[in-house]
C-alpha cells in the first residue's frame, strides 16, 4: 500500500538522515559548553565553530557575521527590535503588507511604541514595486525589511533592487530568507543586504534553530541578555547538536541546491500540467514563474470557501498540504492578510490550497496525488466561478 505524501515542505522540511547522524554524535559524545575552557568545552565551541562556517557559506558571509537564535522568528524580531532598540528609540521602518508574522506583529509591537510603520502594496502577484519603495523612504526611514520569498504564495521578491535603493538612500536593509535560504542563491557580496534571517527546519535541518547575518558594522540591541554569548547579541548557552544540524543541513543545500532546484522545477511543473488536465477550474496563486522552485498555491474556482474541508479530506486520503500559512493554522477561518493585500475579496482570501514539494517527493508521489485531488475537490460544495490555471 502506498505510503503518506508530505507535500507541506514550507511548513517545515523532513530531516534529513545525514543531518541526524552529524546531530547525533554532537549529541551523544560533545557534551561540553562551549563557554568553557577545558577540553570538552573546546571540542564543543570547535563543533559550532564549524557549523558557524557552513551557515555563514549558504549566504557568502564570513562566520563572524552570523548569529545563532532559536528559530527564524527570533531572528527576525533581533533584526527589528535591535534597531530601534526595543520601541525605545524612534523613526520610521519600512516593510511590506505580506510579511510573515514574525515581521508583522514585530511592526505592531513597534508602532505602539511610537515607530512609524509603512507597510508597501504588492501587486497581483504578491511582489513589491522598487519605485514604491524609492517613494516610501524618508529622511528618518531606518530599516527596510522585505522578505525574500513569500511563505504562502511563493512569490520571490527583487530582493537585489530593493536592497540597492535601499542602500543609496544609506538606510538598512533586512530580509527574511526562511522560506528561500538554501533553495535559491544569495549572496551577501553582490547584493547589499545588511541583516537576513533564516532558519534550519525549512532545509532539513531541526527544528529549533535560526540565525541572523548581520553584517560587520550594522549596530543592535541585544533581544536577549546574559553571559554574552553570539557576540553579545543572543546570550544563552548554545544547543550544540542543533547548531551542529544546521550546518550540516546548511551543507549540504550548498552543494545540492543547483541541481535540487531544476528537480523541483520539474515536479512542480508536472504537477501544474496534471492540474490542466484533470481540474481545469483550478487557478494559480503568485507569481507564475518568480517563485520557490517546489512551491504552489492554488485556488479552486466556486469552491474557495471549502479549502479547509479540502485540506482534511486530503489528510484523509493520506496526503499533507496547508491551506495558507502553517504559522497562521490557528487563524484558518480569517481571509490571508497576503491575498487580501493582492487584491483577493475575503471569499477567495480564506481559499487557497499550498502545496510544496521537498527533497524525498518524486513523481510518483506527484502522479498519485493528481489521482486523489480531484475526488477530493469533487466533494466540495460549488459557489462561483472565478477563471481556470495559467496556462
Amino acid at each position: 500500500m502506498p505510503g503518506p505524501i508530505y507535500f507541506d515542505h514550507s511548513a517545515t522540511t523532513p530531516l534529513d538522515t545525514r543531518v541526524a547522524l552529524a546531530m547525533d554524535t554532537a549529541q551523544s559524545k560533545v557534551f561540553g559548553n562551549p563557554s568553557s575552557l577545558h577540553s570538552e568545552g573546546r571540542r564543543a565551541y570547535s563543533l559550532v565553530k564549524d557549523a558557524r562556517t557552513d551557515v555563514a557559506r549558504l549566504i557568502g558571509a564570513t562566520a563572524s557575521e552570523i548569529i545563532f537564535t532559536a528559530s527564524g522568528t527570533e531572528a527576525d524580531n533581533l533584526a527589528l527590535l535591535g534597531v530601534f532598540r526595543h520601541g525605545r528609540e524612534s523613526g520610521h521602518l519600512i516593510t511590506s503588507s505580506i510579511e510573515h508574522p514574525a515581521i508583522m506583529e514585530t511592526c505592531r509591537f513597534l508602532e505602539q511604541c511610537g515607530v512609524q510603520v509603512s507597510y508597501l502594496p504588492v501587486d497581483e502577484y504578491g511582489m513589491v514595486s522598487p519605485p514604491d519603495l524609492a517613494r516610501a523612504l524618508r529622511p528618518d526611514t531606518r530599516l527596510v525589511s522585505v522578505m525574500a520569498a513569500n511563505n504562502v504564495v511563493g512569490t520571490l521578491q527583487p530582493i537585489a533592487e530593493l536592497a540597492r535603493i535601499t542602500k543609496e538612500h544609506g538606510t538598512l536593509f533586512h530580509t527574511d530568507a526562511v522560506q528561500s535560504a538554501g533553495k535559491v542563491p544569495l549572496d551577501v557580496n553582490r547584493v547589499p543586504v545588511d541583516m537576513v534571517s533564516v532558519s534550519a527546519h525549512k532545509l532539513h535541518g531541526p527544528k529549533g534553530i535560526g540565525a541572523l547575518y548581520v553584517r560587520h558594522g550594522v549596530s543592535l540591541q541585544p533581544v536577549i541578555f546574559g553571559g554574552g554569548q553570539e557576540r553579545g547579541l543572543r546570550s544563552a548557552t548554545e544547543n550544540v547538536a542543533a547548531i551542529v544540524g544546521f550546518g550540516a543541513a546548511a551543507r549540504i543545500a550548498v552543494s545540492e541546491m543547483a541541481d535540487e532546484a531544476v528537480r523541483l522545477v520539474g515536479l512542480r511543473e508536472r504537477l501544474l500540467e496534471g492540474l490542466r488536465n484533470v481540474l481545469p477550474d483550478a487557478y494559480l496563486i503568485g507569481h507564475p514563474f518568480k517563485r520557490l522552485p517546489g512551491h504552489l498555491c492554488l485556488g479552486f474556482s466556486g469552491r474557495e470557501s471549502e479549502s479547509i474541508k479540502l485540506l482534511l479530506k486530503l489528510d484523509e486520503a493520506g496526503v499533507a498540504v496547508s491551506s495558507g500559512s502553517a504559522c497562521a493554522a490557528h487563524h484558518a477561518s480569517e481571509p490571508s492578510h497576503v491575498l487580501v493585500a493582492m487584491g483577493f475579496d475575503p471569499i477567495r482570501a480564506r481559499g487557497s490550497l499550498r502545496v510544496t514539494l521537498g527533497r524525498f517527493n518524486t513523481e510518483p508521489e506527484v502522479d498519485r496525488f493528481l489521482e486523489i485531488l480531484p475526488h477530493a475537490v469533487d466533494t466540495l460544495r460549488p459557489v462561483v466561478s472565478y477563471g481556470r490555471i495559467a496556462s
